[in-house]
């Protein structure tokens, strides 16, 4: 399918997400109050029923159940449904891509990235469940073993984003799996297609092993679906993506049952450009990152700290680029740029531009509203603002493609600049000096959880955990030790001797 904006039908593309649920082996779904639309057009895909509180408990304890069984299998074969999970998202990578597509507006590369992404997380997690080590340390008494153990942890809830619909669950999935867990997915109701088609092939992949499918449950809804699986006792970790104002109401109702959290919230990327950087690397890397997803992205690049001797030059290349990026269908060839996910997203932008204006900003290039096929689709070109500081709109993250540029003299003021935001995840810096380069690495450099030399703040790797600081949440997802987050850590003592020593020399005759 290749249109212009403006000839796009949504029967065309209700028609189209049919034919890849059917390809996807999914069923459709009973009609309900849940309304599936998609970005391109503005219009509604299908319905289908959300979760109601009955159905949302039976959930869990289905859920609680399995785990009981599935915590005795030994890791390796629990890596089976992962690597059967993994075969089957090969064979349907394009397939899911289109469907990504159709729900979150992502161009075809970004959309089919996200499903490769998934795989790679499943090679990562079928790797690890034959690495979930734990430790033998030396005991003070003799006659005595030292160790630490891990074991699963229970039922694992999953809230997932809008803007990663696929690509966040599977990071978390994957791992849970082989760590023992059994999961409860709510993703976000804005993406209910590519959830259906996940939870399908999940529990297809289960059966064809001969695992027991209820080891992944899936309910649909807004916030209040979302809310009974936070407050379930039975949960015993919630891992949600979203907002910061989404992390500050999850936390505390899990702190409040001494439940666990794993949290991804907001970002607020920056990266420092130095004098020494190579300004065409440099470029490459900020426009993607920066209008990449049409800024949906927690990684997104929104701050540019560039240097005062290169600022102008930089600036240059960066509104050149800009003005060649291709925004439109994402389902079209060549598209570079989709559209926001929905009015809010639009309302959003406008209001930050408004408000970066009034502060004394400068647009450089973008910003601007570009005719759809509906009223109710928001097709952007990315912003560049130039701003003379960093005031209250540009230390918040507004999810769309908005860059503001600031400039420095001093790589002591950048630094400082960098980290003078509540939020962590991501970061960045060009220069080909290496003492640039290692002081932003250092313990009093980048404040973020990422922290990137010559290339932009998107586009983490499976092998690195990926998470943040601050009001980023702290949590760690995919790679590295992440799993540990997923696991209940036991420490044990064995004595083989014919003794009873105690701890600490105290005899207790």
């Amino acid at each position: 399918m290749s249109h212009a904006l403006t000839d796009l039908a949504i029967s065309e593309l209700r028609e189209l997400a049919a034919n890849v649920l059917r390809r996807l082996g999914v069923e459709p779904p009973e009609p309900g109050e849940l309304t599936a639309r998609t970005p391109i057009t503005g219009g509604e895909l299908l319905t289908l029923r959300a979760s109601t509180t009955a159905e949302v408990d039976a959930a869990i304890a289905r859920a609680d159940t399995a785990f009981r069984a599935w915590r005795t299998v030994p890791a390796p074969q629990r890596a089976a449904v992962v690597r059967r999970l993994s075969a089957l998202l090969t064979e349907h990578l394009d397939d899911l891509g289109e469907l990504v597509t159709l729900e979150a507006g992502k161009i075809g590369p970004e959309a089919r990235g996200e499903v490769q992404e998934m795989i790679d997380v499943c090679e990562f997690a079928i790797g690890l469940s034959r690495q979930l080590y734990g430790r033998t340390m030396p005991s003070e008494r003799p006659g005595h073993r030292l160790m630490e153990t891990w074991h699963p942890l229970g039922v694992v809830g999953v809230i997932s984003a809008f803007n990663f619909p696929v690509a966040v669950w599977a990071w978390n999935t994957a791992i849970a799996l082989v760590c023992g867990d059994t999961v409860v997915w709510k993703p976000s109701e804005t993406t209910p297609l590519t959830a259906l088609a996940c939870h399908g092939l999940l529990r297809r992949a289960a059966r064809d092993v001969g695992a027991d499918p209820e080891v992944h449950q899936l309910i649909q809804g807004a916030a209040a679906v979302g809310e009974q699986l936070v407050d379930d006792a039975r949960v015993a970790l919630v891992s949600a993506t979203g907002s910061v104002r989404m992390g500050q109401l999850v936390a505390p109702r899990v702190a409040a049952r001494f439940g666990r959290c794993l949290l991804e919230l907001g970002g607020n990327n920056a990266a420092i450009v130095t004098p020494s950087a190579d300004l065409e690397l440099a470029t490459r890397g900020i426009v993607f990152a920066a209008a990449g997803t049409a800024g949906q992205r927690c990684t997104t690049l929104r701050r540019l700290i560039a240097h005062a001797d290169v600022a102008e030059p930089l600036l240059d290349r960066i509104s050149s680029a800009y003005r060649q990026l291709r925004v439109g269908n994402p389902l079209e060839e060549g598209v570079l740029v989709g559209p926001l996910v929905d009015a809010r997203a639009y309302d959003g932008m406008r209001a930050a531009l408004d408000r970066a204006l009034t502060d004394g900003g400068e647009v450089v290039c973008g910003g601007e509203r570009i005719e759809g096929p509906d009223e109710n689709a928001f097709y952007v070109r990315p912003a560049v603002v130039r701003m003379p500081a960093q005031t209250a709109v540009v230390r918040e993250e507004t999810f769309a493609p908005i860059l503001y540029v600031l400039t420095y003299h001093d790589l002591e003021e950048a630094i400082e600049l960098h980290n003078a935001v509540p939020q962590g995840l991501s970061s960045s810096i060009f220069t080909q000096n290496q003492r640039e380069a290692e002081r932003f690495l250092a313990a009093d450099g980048s404040d973020c959880g990422i922290a990137n030399v010559n290339i932009g703040t998107s586009g983490a790797e499976i092998g690195g955990a990926f998470g943040g600081e601050k009001q980023t949440g702290g949590g760690r997802e995919s790679g590295s030790d992440s799993w540990k987050a997923y696991m209940r850590r036991a420490t044990n003592t064995v004595n083989y001797s014919t003794e009873l020593p105690l701890a600490q020399g105290i005899r207790f005759e």
